[in-house]
């Protein structure tokens, strides 16, 4: 079996949720001396909404960069390596697609911990990647909302 936790991809949200995954992903890569692939996905519309092509969202992406730069400073620099990835598209899938170009061997990341008829409007992109994942997926269980 391939060793854990030398590839960790951390997707985040911006949210204190996210964060609390990206804590428990920096000490893993910490104890590994692993990097961090830290992933924003700008989520796309599911159907097109305009007969313009939106893709690839650049200005979208450009500010989810910015955010990025931000929150590694804060957490990561100094502390452990890292790459940041910001993508465009269904949340659930890029961050399957992104295991496989970054080579990760595992992911950390949040759940938001939704019950009832919110996960069922909402859904969950963590329930999706587990079932999907190529590779274990540690869940950091956020704040019920």
């Amino acid at each position: 079996m391939k060793k854990l936790f030398n590839k960790i991809l951390c997707p985040v949200s911006f949210d204190e949720n996210s964060i609390a995954a990206l804590e428990v992903a920096r000490t893993l890569a910490q104890d590994k001396d692993a990097v961090i692939y830290l992933l924003h996905v700008v989520p796309t519309p599911p159907v097109p909404v305009s007969p313009i092509p939106l893709e690839p969202f650049p200005q979208t992406e450009h500010d989810a960069r910015a955010r990025l730069r931000e929150l590694a400073e804060t957490h990561l620099a100094g502390k452990v390596r890292y790459e940041m990835l910001a993508l465009s598209g269904d949340p659930a899938h890029v961050i399957i697609r992104t295991v496989a170009d970054v080579g990760a061997d595992s992911i950390v990341m949040a759940t938001h911990g939704r019950k009832g008829v919110s996960r069922f409007f909402l859904g969950s992109v963590a329930e999706r990647v587990v079932r999907e994942s190529p590779c274990p997926v540690l869940t950091v269980r956020g704040k019920a909302q």
